[in-house]
């Protein structure tokens, strides 16, 4: 393999990773840079304080020094490069660079690509001519095309009800110019650059238009490719924001939808954001999906029967619902094959399968909770009327429509959730399946080892009862053995003083042993090393004070039992201190005798 510079590779990695051949025409090198790539790209975070526009500032870090003077601005000096702070003044350098929005943005060496599709006032889809519904924006062509932007309006602008426009490697200047054409609010790039799910509507004004956003991460499916993803393992921590393998053919992975609508009411534009990276939506697949919308029967009649054009809107969402279908198609065989491998009771594999459980488990939760912001996407279309339908004939017509379909999706949403819930509980039944498995795999290994200690236990016992049965007649020969007076005369010791000899070895090595014990219940817990070693005499104390304590407790009894009239005076005379020094004289008089 050729070596590659890591300037390169650098390189690579600031302009999007996209064009790996511009560097070397090599494959092998191609593979590793790209590998690089994987490696180095930041993973998105759902920051959410970027998706807020309803704050009263563009949100910067708390270490931000907001007192530091930044470089003057004059607005109406920079047109279109001047976006957002010419339009939105609180959008200065510190919160565009804290948001990330402009060095998100795909910087390939490959030029921008916008696609477009119009729906006619009579609702029919229309491609526009060869030539302009693909529009490449390089940086020679960028004047040319804020050119035609403006030219747009008078020109091309006929008899269309809603242009659409679909972005492909959304750069610095095309970002800018479209802010600045169409007045988009900056949250809508710095919420789909760092894909925060939100949606919020803006610039509302009756009778006129208006502006809605919607950015909605979805699952979609993706086919393994040898290029090899970068997916969780066994090795690494559980992340729900990486591609899910499926230990088949298939690789879950989180794709974006981000739209911008602008609502008018003589014609509408929308405007989509793909992100720059491998294996996502792009703004041409999204494109040839609107294209075979326009052939259906269905929407058609609705684009006849209503001038909204929000409905081309609710169009792009059921390209989410598809993908989240699909995916869940792929899951349930999963989960499935999960199963069977656990009902095989394989354990060499039982580790991995449940590290696979547990990472599915994760996954799921968090797209019940990406499931969520679809439902709140969908509720929020249905619950924001265009205001230029306002003064429309057939106003009633619409919002009939509108309700219809968007409930229509939010039934498709709810099939999923519930189908999302019964593949968490399946994968909880199959975790517990799991944990039985091994539980009853362990109880019959303890079950052996025990059927074995009882084994060993009747040998033992049966070795206890040869050594009863031969004790005596190793106690009598030893005796017999022994060189003492008493057995053989004319020998030098006797048994008086082996005898002696052996109670003194015995109560050394009792002292030795107890004092020596960390624990025992001769002496207390924690007692010192001289208090062990004199254990002898606080235990012979303590059996004496045990011992004596009945005859202490009997003595002190005697005279009350013997006592048998204090009782009823006492009790007579429990509140009169009178009775009380009569009782204790007549006491007195009664023990004294």
């Amino acid at each position: 393999m050729l070596p590659v510079p890591w300037h390169v590779i650098q390189q690579h990695i600031k302009y999007g990773g996209r064009n790996a051949e511009v560097f070397d025409s090599s494959a092998s090198v191609r593979v590793l840079i790209f590998l690089a790539f994987e490696t180095f790209r930041k993973t998105y975070l759902f920051r959410y304080r970027h998706a807020a526009p309803s704050g009263p500032w563009p949100w910067v870090d708390f270490h931000t020094d907001l007192s530091s003077s930044e470089p003057p601005f004059r607005k109406g000096e920079h047109e279109w490069r001047g976006y957002p702070q010419e339009l939105f003044g609180n959008w200065s350098p510190i919160p565009v660079a804290r948001s990330e929005m402009l060095t998100q943005s795909a910087r390939t060496l490959r030029p921008c690509v916008i696609y477009c599709i119009d729906v006619t006032g009579e609702g029919q889809f229309k491609t526009r001519e060869q030539g302009l519904h693909r529009v490449e924006v390089s940086e020679e062509k960028e004047n040319e095309f804020w050119s035609k932007l403006q030219e747009e309006e008078s020109i091309v602008r006929k008899n269309v009800r809603v242009r659409a426009l679909f972005v492909d490697n959304l750069s610095e200047s095309v970002l800018k110019m479209l802010g600045t054409k169409y007045n988009i609010e900056a949250f809508f790039f710095s919420s789909s650059t760092n894909w925060i799910p939100s949606r919020y509507r803006e610039e509302v004004r009756h009778g006129v238009g208006d502006h809605i956003t919607v950015i909605l991460p979805f699952i979609r499916t993706k086919k393994r490719s040898l290029s090899g993803m970068k997916c969780n393992d066994r090795k690494n921590a559980i992340d729900v924001m990486a591609p899910l393998s499926l230990h088949g053919e298939h690789v879950l992975l989180i794709d974006l939808l981000a739209v911008h609508m602008i609502r008018e009411k003589n014609s509408s534009t929308i405007i989509t954001y793909h992100p720059p990276l491998r294996d996502r939506t792009t703004a041409e697949r999204l494109y040839q999906v609107m294209e075979r919308a326009g052939g259906s029967v269905y929407w058609d009649k609705i684009f006849v029967a209503s001038e909204d054009p929000t409905f081309f809107f609710l169009v792009i969402l059921w390209y989410a619902l598809y993908a989240w279908d699909e995916s869940f198609e792929v899951l349930y065989n999963r989960i499935k094959d999960l199963e069977v491998i656990l009902n095989g009771s394989d354990f060499t594999a039982m580790a991995n399968i449940n590290h696979s459980l547990h990472s599915l488990q994760a996954h799921l939760l968090q797209y019940q909770a990406l499931l969520h912001d679809f439902e709140k996407s969908v509720a929020f279309v249905m619950e924001t009327p265009n205001p230029a339908m306002e003064k429309s004939e057939n106003r009633a017509t619409t919002q009939e429509l509108m309700q219809r379909e968007c409930k229509n999706l939010l039934f498709e949403i709810d099939r999923l959730h519930r189908r999302c819930s019964i593949f968490i509980s399946r994968l909880k039944n199959a975790i517990d399946l799991a944990f039985a498995t091994v539980n009853i795999e362990d109880s019959r290994q303890t079950h052996k080892l025990t059927m074995a200690t009882l084994r060993d236990s009747a040998v033992m016992k049966l070795i206890s009862y040869l050594t009863m049965v031969f004790l005596p007649a190793s106690l009598t020969a030893s005796v017999f053995g022994m060189n003492v007076r008493e057995i053989y005369p004319g020998t030098l010791e006797t048994i008086t003083r082996y005898v002696w000899v052996t109670l003194l070895l015995t109560l050394v090595t009792t002292w030795t042993v107890i004092a020596l014990q960390p624990y025992s219940t001769i002496h207390k817990p924690g007692a010192s090393m001289w208090r062990k070693a004199a254990w002898p005499a606080f235990f012979f104390l303590r059996k004496i004070i045990e011992c004596s304590k009945p005859f202490w407790i009997k003595v002190k009894k005697t005279p009350q039992e013997n006592n048998t009239s204090l009782g009823p005076i006492r009790r007579r005379g429990c509140n009169s201190s009178t009775l009380m020094f009569d009782d204790a004289m007549f006491e007195e008089d009664v023990i004294g005798g």
